[in-house]
């Protein structure tokens, strides 16, 4: 006699209270904004919910949060895909859509992201699905709202946010390999450095004048190198020798990392990434410019002191200003 089919258990109910965490942008940008959001939902009771669906890191449709890092489980955001009680109300009827969707054809500009991101200046929204973007990291709006919650007191901004790095986006076994890898033939110290230099040009000439003055500190020290450009990579390359890099799809026109080409596996360069960050922030000193996100997480998942962060770009006004502009706006 046939034994009976198995009854799959039933799917487990959608929380009430969510908080849907989209994202735009870079690993570094969403990794960051993501903390923000899950902040926010702590602040305010909501289950929250990483939503990676946009197509940058996986293939589209597919959330790829869950691909990349070893968390806390969540609810699956396509759960909420069909509801129509949602704060903005902008985003009703287009749950399954990401935020360059929503503002496409908006002015681009500092406060884009406000018209369809829950205001978060405020815990008291009715509806019971809301949704949280932006393209930077927010935490300083929160500061009203977290003063108020015992959690929060006592501890500083940077303490915060490690803590949620830590316990959101610890990255998954096939990166962890590879960062341990890379530190297995290496003596210390190594001098990390990571330069952005496609879409957004990095100070190349700072970073080099910056490895040369460590150099000259500690000659035999291994550079671990973090870039998106090829001729960026080949141009530090001959000029340091014991010089190691993640092997990685970096487009020899010049062309941006997030743009890759068809045969690219985007789950894998998305690895690559993160292995990365993971090991920038395993190394003794870093260089860098605080123009860019992904760095300045590598510099937090660390915990480097900030005597060993070379920050290139300490002194731009123009960069001190546009911080304070994201952080606050």
């Amino acid at each position: 006699m046939a034994e009976p089919a198995a009854v799959p258990p039933p799917a487990a109910p959608a929380p009430e209270r969510v908080l849907l965490i989209k994202a735009k942008g870079g690993l570094g940008n969403r990794m960051l904004s993501a903390v923000t959001g899950l902040i926010y939902a702590d602040l305010c009771g909501r289950v929250p919910v990483i939503d990676w669906r946009d197509g940058i890191y996986a293939a589209p449709g597919v959330n790829a949060y869950p691909l990349l890092f070893t968390a806390p489980d969540m609810p699956d955001p396509a759960l909420f895909d069909a509801r129509t009680d949602v704060a903005p109300a902008k985003w009703q009827g287009r749950m399954a859509e990401h935020p360059s969707r929503i503002v496409e054809g908006e002015h681009n500009g500092a406060l884009v992201y406000r018209n369809s991101c829950i205001d978060i200046t405020r815990p008291d929204h009715d509806p019971e699905v809301a949704v949280f973007w932006s393209y930077v990291p927010k935490v300083p709006r929160l500061r009203r709202l977290m003063a108020r919650d015992a959690r929060f007191a006592g501890r500083s901004r940077t303490e915060i946010v490690c803590d949620y790095l830590t316990r959101y986006f610890s990255p998954n076994d096939r990166v962890q390999r590879a960062v341990d890898a890379v530190f297995a033939g290496l003596e210390r110290p190594v001098i990390g450095a990571h330069l952005r230099y496609t879409d957004m040009a990095g100070p190349l000439d700072k970073v080099k004048a910056e490895l040369a003055r460590l150099r000259a500190r500690m000659p035999d020290a291994p550079i671990f190198l973090a870039t998106d450009s090829f001729a960026a990579q080949e141009d530090i390359r001959a000029a340091f020798g014991n010089l190691h890099v993640t092997e990685k799809y970096l487009p020899e026109d010049g062309g941006r990392l997030h743009l890759l080409h068809d045969s690219v596996d985007p789950v894998v360069e998305a690895e690559n990434a993160m292995i990365d960050m993971w090991a920038l922030g395993a190394c003794d000193w870093l260089i860098y410019s605080r123009n860019s996100t992904f760095s300045g997480t590598s510099a937090l998942i660390g915990g480097l002191p900030a005597d060993r962060l070379g920050n290139v770009d300490r002194f731009s006004p123009r960069i001190m200003a546009k911080r304070f502009v994201q952080d606050y706006l």
